[in-house]
Parts: structure tokens; sequence; C-alpha cells
């Protein structure tokens, strides 16, 4: 995808090759684009002005779980008006190396512990559900929901109890900038793994008729560019839970994800499993309960967020967001639509997983963007274009950071 739309947005003017060495000369413009770890990133600092990069080396401020509510938090508690407030769920980070050690690990997190112990005495229909999320893992894995202290704690046993089980080289995730994967499909390593995060469970979200009532999130590309640009990429997918919608507290065995998680890769038959992907412009046009521009107001929230959270980063969180002027980066930001039309952020995620796509909506979602990419970051770096932005990739912040090649 990246070739063609070079091609297709560059022609001749563009030569392949596979490493630094091949270059005419030190001096010559170069633009990289590979996985985080094969980048040259010497090569990249070194040459600010024609080295441009397809990654920014630290944005731990985004992509990581528990750094991400950080800077959410900070940003809110120095600016109280700002959208986040009411599109960002306050979440609870903790370290916890072993079950055992639970007790204390909630102690830390002691807004969690309120509302599990208040739980004690509601009746089913009105406890407070969280969700679980391993702070560095992705793909989904590891997601649980829980509403007591008891059912927290048997999450962490089980997973204890599979690490044992398990053979073979542990994996060292403690401050990669890169992906993280798990040694488990849907699990985790406790003792890998010791950053986690606990959120208010969303309820009810918007369900679709059309789609049988499952739960759905939205997938939406986010381009930051130099020193900082943000882009929100227009073409937008739906991706719904393999099973009708039920709220946990009607379940008899939350465990039981099918309904909860809109991850397609946990589905059978992954991203290519009928209705499970859609476009999000192709949704129902008529909704009840909601307007009926309720998509373009989605649009305009999820703009208005994506800014706003970037700014947060790069103005807040400098240490572990560092923007540079010969950098982009593509990222994949998920949203939630609650019963109301409100959406709430997720997550950040980078080098998103395109095949989630399918191949119905590859070209159309995939080869576009790439042309997008081409034309707003790309070309402007090379004198080529002046990046102000397009119908389709909507400039979303310009922010100056006082950083310039």
């Amino acid at each position: 995808m990246v070739d063609r739309a070079l091609n297709r947005r560059l022609g001749s003017a563009s030569k392949r090759v596979s490493s630094v060495s091949e270059l005419p000369d030190s001096s010559a413009p170069l633009f990289q684009y590979r996985e985080y770890e094969r980048l040259d990133f010497d090569h990249i600092m070194s040459r600010p002005s024609t080295s441009l990069s397809s990654a920014y080396i630290i944005r731990k401020a985004l992509i990581r779980k528990h750094y991400l509510s950080n800077t959410v938090a900070n940003w809110i508690s120095k600016h109280p008006d700002s959208v986040l407030r009411h599109h960002f769920k306050p979440a609870f980070d903790f370290e916890l190396d072993y079950a055992e050690f639970l007790d204390d690990a909630l102690l830390e997190a002691y807004e969690l512990n309120e509302s599990l112990a208040k739980n004690e005495e509601r009746p089913d229909s009105e406890k407070e559900w969280w969700i679980l999320k391993p702070g560095m893992s992705d793909r989904g894995q590891g997601i649980r929901i829980f509403n007591s202290e008891d059912q927290l704690r048997e999450i962490f046993e089980e997973w204890e109890e599979d690490s044992d089980d398990e053979s073979g080289s542990e994996t060292n995730a403690d401050d990669a900038e890169g992906d993280v994967s798990t040694a488990l499909d849907t699990g985790i390593v406790t003792s890998q793994l010791r950053h986690f995060l606990a959120q208010p469970y969303i309820d009810p979200p918007l369900l679709l008729p059309s789609s049988s009532n499952r739960k759905f999130h939205i997938r939406t590309y986010v381009l930051a560019s130099g020193s900082l640009k943000v882009y929100v990429f227009k073409e937008m997918l739906a991706l719904f839970a393999a099973k009708a919608y039920c709220p946990p507290h009607e379940e008899d065995d939350v465990a039981d994800l099918a309904r909860h998680l809109t991850n397609t890769c946990f589905q059978e038959g992954g991203s290519s499993n009928e209705g499970s992907v859609r476009r999000f412009w192709d949704l129902d046009h008529h909704v009840p309960g909601l307007s009926a521009d309720w998509k373009e107001k989605i649009f305009g929230q999820i703009c208005s967020v994506t800014g706003e959270v970037f700014e947060a980063a790069a103005r807040g969180m400098m240490i572990h967001f560092q923007t540079l002027p010969n950098a982009f980066e593509l990222f994949g930001v998920d949203f939630l639509v609650d019963a109301n039309g409100d959406v709430w952020l997720l997550e950040l995620n980078a080098y998103p997983d395109f095949a989630q796509t399918g191949e119905d909506l590859k070209e159309a979602v995939v080869g576009r963007l790439f042309e997008e990419v081409v034309d707003v970051a790309v070309k402007p770096f090379f004198g080529l274009g002046d990046g102000a932005g397009t119908d389709d990739m909507k400039l979303v912040a310009d922010i100056d950071l006082g950083r310039h090649a």
C-alpha cells in the first residue's frame, strides 16, 4: 500500500532503497517507512532537513494505556474546561506482580477500591462495572471486566496459573517504545507486565438494529506530522462484537467477552467475519433517540477530542511525547459511542493493524489513507506541498512547539 501510494502521488520522483548505504550521498533526501525497530534514528536525528521518519522516537504518553490516562488527568487538572473531561473516563493504574499483593495495590487506587466496596451494598443492576487492561498489551489481550475485588483477584490468579503452565523465554516489556506482544492469546503474564489500568465500563453503548444490536467501537486513523499538526482521516471503521450486546449485570458468565470486546482479532475468521467491520458512514441513517445528523456530530466530537489529546501530550507530557520536525506517525485511535451519542476515547495504537479493515474496504480505506499521508506529510517535507489538509484528511490541531528543522 505504501509503495503504491508513493508511486501514485510521487511517480518517478522517488526511488526505493533498502538501506541508508544505498544513497548516492549522505545528504540525499530520504524517507524511511519501516517497522519502528528498524528505523535508523541516528540518520534521522543527524539530518533534520533531509531525512523523514514514519514514526516519532518517543510517544509513550499516547500509546501506553497507563501513560495516556495520566496524560489526560494532568491536562484536565490544568485545563478544567478541556473537552477531554467529557470524553475520557477517569482510569486508575496500579502495579502488581502477584495476586497475593492485590490488597496493597488497591490501597494505591483508592477510588477503585471505594467503588468496589460500595458495590457490595448495591443491587446487581446498580453496581459499577470496570474494565481491566494490562498497560502494555495490544490487540485487546488480557482485557477483563469485573465489579468486585473477588472477581479481580480471580482474574490475576487465573493468569498466574496460565503463566506457570507456559514454557519458553520471558518477554522484557518494561519501557519498550515498540509494540509489545504477550505470551498468551487472550491472557497476560502478570509477572512480565506489571502495569494495569482499570477504567469505568461504558454502559449502555450505542446499538444499531441493522447490526443485530451488537456493541461496536470506531477505529479512526490519525496522522501526526512534524512539530505538530494533527489530522483525522474521515474514512472511519465500525468494528462490531461477535454477539448481540447484553449488560454485564444480566449475564451469568461475564468471562464470555464476545458481547463486550469489539476487537476483531478474537472473532472466528478475524476481520472477515461477516458484518464485523463496516464503513462508519454506511451505518444506519436513522437511529432512535439521535438526530438525523448523528454521524456528523460524532465525527465532530472525534476531531475535537483527537486534537486536544495530542496537545495534552505535546505540551503537558513532553518527556514522554517528543515531536520531531522530520517525523510523522499514523495512529489507530479507538472511540466508543454511548447510547446518548457521546463519544469516549478508549486508546491510541501505534502501527495500527490494517488487516482489521478486511479485503472489501482495503483499497477504499487503507489505500486512500496512505495516499493522503503522502500528500499531507511526505510531499510537504520535501517542498512539494503545504500540508494544509484535505477534505478527507482534516486538520484538527496546528500546534507550534518551536521545534523546526
